[in-house]
């Protein structure tokens, strides 16, 4: 409406509507205003305007109002946060009251939670006093309200306190006296609420916003990580990390460190990312340091409160604390203390170092004060992200330590397998240009290398070096004494420990000098060459036959020192086996002729086994071929008489008395006949036992010459000792086919056994065993497919301790001079040689049982 629509329209109006109409425009005009500069809020830091502005006009409609407050409630703990102002003193600081401070603070809370319109009541005298009273007990409410001295003791005998409820708090007016504008009140409460559900959803919307940023952020770190190649890469996601943190805003994030705990040590890794102070190019610098748990009482306190097992902790440092610490950091990692002009640190009076645990560590974030609860919070969330980080970068660092073990080892074998293949003093000059690829493979540091071998007999050094491109320089010799450092080195060597020295550029020419008059070198500059002014570090591993030698611009580390000594000792391995190779040549042409001679010596064993074994049954025989021939002698003698009675009978015509005694002739004769078979089956026996076999074999009757050759030893044994007696018998299986063998080999097998037994038994006797009788059994037995031949004595066993042996050639438990040691091993070849098992049982004192394990199929052969 136009200002003069609106004059001609007011003109009939009464005094008192225009009066009600103005006062109603103005409240429009109050609530529009709030309500524009609610929707003009961009972020939730605005409201702080939004509740400013309403309070002013409030004021400026409502009358005497002492204190406007928003009062928000929180129905989990009961705590209200109130937004206060005074008149004349615009909005002040939030504070926060428990609801349950007093009666009137429970009323006003009560009224909230009950969603009343509005409320009210009035405190005064000693309440009001006590009210107030408790209210400046809450060190913020003293601090919020110090500035308004009348605040502290109030101005009126009583005051009334105007609640207007709404969905997440109140309204809150003071007055001294009555207060009727309640409409405008909770009318403006209700444009409160509005405006704070615009604060609340700008609050929402920043939040998403900041999570996303956080998040953004993480997902940097997170690819930073999942980019590592190689476990030097964890510097990179450090910087990363720091870089991201700062970006979130957080400025105090930027000073964030990595520590890595080697909980079984006195010892902890600081991963550092930041920005020197001092440092006038405002560079990051990146790295990390090795530091000691128990030199300083920071880092013992560290530790302390890591072992509590907390995932969050804080240590504030005072003074004295971090000065030890400063100078101590000045030491070990000087580029990250700033310094003043006395060169001394620069020591802050107080720092707090707030951890958040990581597998194996934790994220350090070092502040002035006490840092805020959000950088809490987003140390937290880098310490789970960084850790996803530190989890990889453990994976690649094993990865790396088996990669980097596999490539040693190639290494190693290399070295052993180059040097393994030297045959001739002049395979030595490969020696240095070997160790020069291997130590430049292992990514050793190193300007210069070689091979000091000690010649402890002519005390002399022969030395192989190599040139920085990794060429040998000719090989030198010098005396031990030559100079004070070769002398030097030779001590360590012979204590088997590390040298480790500084020649500076005199020493070199000196020892080029020493070379030169001995004629090892034909030049200053062949040995010379490329050696730094500043000087070398040389360092000495010793091996068993001389020392490693590395030098490099700057000491190697006890990692790379030990890497080096490793080359060494496989060097040792393999240089042992060059020494002794003339050695091995010589030692080879001794062994051929001796094996040669050996087999000679084998073979006439074998064959004296055999003589020996012929011999034991001679008697034997002997014994056996004497009852046949007894029989044909006998025989003969009768025969002869028989035939002169036949003769005399004849001239007497006695023709029936003749026939009768040729007939008995006859009879006799074929008796001759048989014992004369049966002495040429013995001797046939006996000379197929005694030459070589001819490996045909023959369907055999196994009962019968396990039969046979029982009694050939047992009469052989008799022969040799005419004391021994003993019982044996057999336990043939008759259902036993015949099978096919070689009859001379497995009768020497059955004889040595059945000699053995006998020897056992006859041994045990002369032990004078009481109530001991020598027994041997021989027997068969047909298992189906296969056959057992069992030799069996009670005698005094086989101990537990030889069992494995007894098979082997030239073991023997038999006194020297009666046992050459082959027979069982003889044996075991043999019924091998047929498909067969021989195995062996025994228990100590109580005998011994050897089987004969035979397949029938053999008879298929």
């Amino acid at each position: 409406m136009s200002k003069k629509a609106y004059r001609k329209s007011s003109i009939n109006v009464p005094g008192n509507q225009l009066l009600d109409l103005k006062r109603k425009l103005k409240i429009e005009a109050a609530l529009e205003s709030i309500r524009s500069r609610t929707m003009l809020m961009k972020t939730s830091d605005d409201f702080a305007g939004v509740v400013t502005l309403l309070f002013k006009e409030l004021r400026k409609l409502g009358g005497e109002l002492s204190t406007c407050r928003l009062v928000l409630c929180t129905s989990a703990d009961h705590s209200t946060e109130q937004w206060l102002s005074l008149p004349g003193e615009g909005l002040l600081p939030r504070i926060k009251v428990s609801s349950r401070q007093d009666k009137f603070h429970r009323a006003m809370y009560a009224a909230w939670k009950a969603k009343k319109k509005y409320f009210r009541i009035e405190i005064k005298g000693k309440d009001l006093k006590r009210h107030y009273e408790l209210m400046f007990k809450e060190p913020v409410v003293d601090v919020v309200l110090k500035k308004s001295k009348k605040q502290r003791t109030p101005l009126t005998a009583k005051q009334i306190n105007h609640v207007a409820p709404f969905k997440q708090g109140y309204l809150l007016a003071v007055t001294a006296e009555p207060y009727e504008e309640i409409d405008l009140f909770i009318r403006f409460a209700k444009e409160l609420e509005r405006s704070y559900t615009r604060f609340l959803d700008l609050k929402h919307a920043e939040a998403q916003a900041r999570e996303a940023q956080i998040e953004t952020a993480l997902e940097r770190i997170r690819s930073s990580a999942m980019a590592m190649h190689s476990s030097e890469d964890i510097l990179e996601v450090t910087r990363v990390l720091r870089e991201q943190v700062a970006l979130l805003g957080e400025k105090e994030l930027e000073s964030i460190l990595v520590h890595i705990y080697k909980e079984d040590t006195d010892q902890f890794e600081a991963w550092y990312s930041y920005r020197h102070p001092g440092n006038a190019e405002k560079q990051i610098r990146n790295g990390k340091q090795l530091l000691s748990w128990s030199q300083t009482a920071r880092a013992r306190k560290d530790k302390e409160k890591y072992n509590e097992g907390s995932s969050d902790y804080c240590i504030v440092a005072d003074y004295k604390m971090l000065k030890e610490w400063y100078e101590y950091l000045l030491e070990k990692v000087p580029e990250v203390v700033e310094v003043g002009a006395d060169g001394k640190p620069i020591v802050p009076n107080v720092l707090h170092y707030n951890y958040s645990k990581i597998s194996g560590g934790a994220l350090l974030l070092i502040t002035n004060s006490e840092a805020s609860d959000h950088s809490k919070y987003l140390l937290r969330r880098a310490a789970t992200v960084f850790n996803l980080a530190y989890l990889r970068f453990t994976d690649i660092q094993k990865a790396e330590a088996q990669a980097y073990e596999a490539i040693k080892q190639s290494s190693l074998d290399r070295v052993r397998a180059d040097i393994a293949s030297m045959r001739t003093t002049k395979d030595l000059e490969r020696i240095t240009p070997l160790i020069w690829n291997e130590l430049t493979t292992l990514a050793v540091p190193f300007i210069r290398c070689g091979v000091f071998i000690m010649d402890e007999e002519e005390q002399k050094i022969h030395t192989f070096l190599s040139t920085p491109n990794g060429k040998a320089i000719a090989a030198f010799h010098s005396s031990y004494q030559d100079t004070a450092i070769l002398a030097e080195a030779v001590s360590y060597w012979r204590l088997h420990q590390r040298y480790v020295t500084n020649w500076k550029d005199q020493d070199f020419k000196s020892q080029a000098d020493t070379l030169l008059r001995q004629g090892s070198i034909t030049s200053r500059e062949q040995y010379l060459h490329a050696i730094p002014i500043e000087g070398v570090h040389l360092h000495f591993l010793p091996f068993q036959q001389g020392m490693l030698y590395v030098g490099n611009t700057s000491a190697l580390n006890d990692e790379q020192l030990d890497l080096i000594q490793a080359i060494a000792d496989a060097f040792s391995t393999a240089y042992a086996r060059y020494e002794d190779f003339n050695k091995l040549e010589i030692a080879k042409q001794q062994v051929d002729k001796a094996l040669v001679e050996l087999k000679q010596a084998q073979q006439q064993l074998i064959q004296s086994e055999k003589m020996a074994s012929l011999g034991e049954m001679t008697a034997g025989i002997a014994h056996e071929i004497q009852n046949p021939l007894n029989f044909v002698n006998n025989f003969s003698e009768v025969n002869k008489e028989l035939l002169s009675e036949m003769e005399e009978a004849i001239r007497k015509g006695d023709l029936e008395d003749a026939l009768a005694l040729a007939k008995t002739v006859v009879d006799n004769q074929e008796k001759i006949n048989y014992h004369g078979k049966r002495a040429d089956g013995i001797v046939k026996g006996m000379l197929q036992h005694s030459r070589s076999s001819s490996g045909q074999k023959e369907l055999t009757d196994m009962n019968v010459l396990c039969d046979e050759y029982l009694r050939l030893a047992y009469h052989g044994y008799r022969a040799k000792d005419k004391s021994f007696n003993a019982k044996f018998e057999t336990d043939f299986d008759l259902s036993l086919p015949k099978i096919n063998v070689v009859p001379q080999d497995i009768g020497r097998v059955i004889l040595n056994l059945i000699n053995n037994a006998f020897y056992a038994v006859n041994e045990k006797e002369g032990l004078k065993v009481p109530g001991y009788n020598p027994h041997v059994i021989v027997s068969t037995k047909n298992l189906g497919d296969k056959i057992e031949i069992r030799v069996k004595d009670n005698g005094n066993g086989i101990p537990d301790s030889i069992k494995k042996k007894i098979f082997q050639p030239f073991f023997t438990t038999k006194p020297s001079g009666q046992g050459t040691g082959l027979g069982l091993s003889l044996s075991y070849d043999i019924v091998k040689a047929h498909g067969g098992e021989i195995e062996m049982g025994s228990q100590g004192g109580k005998g011994s049982v050897f089987l004969i394990i035979l397949a029938l199929k053999t008879s298929e052969a």
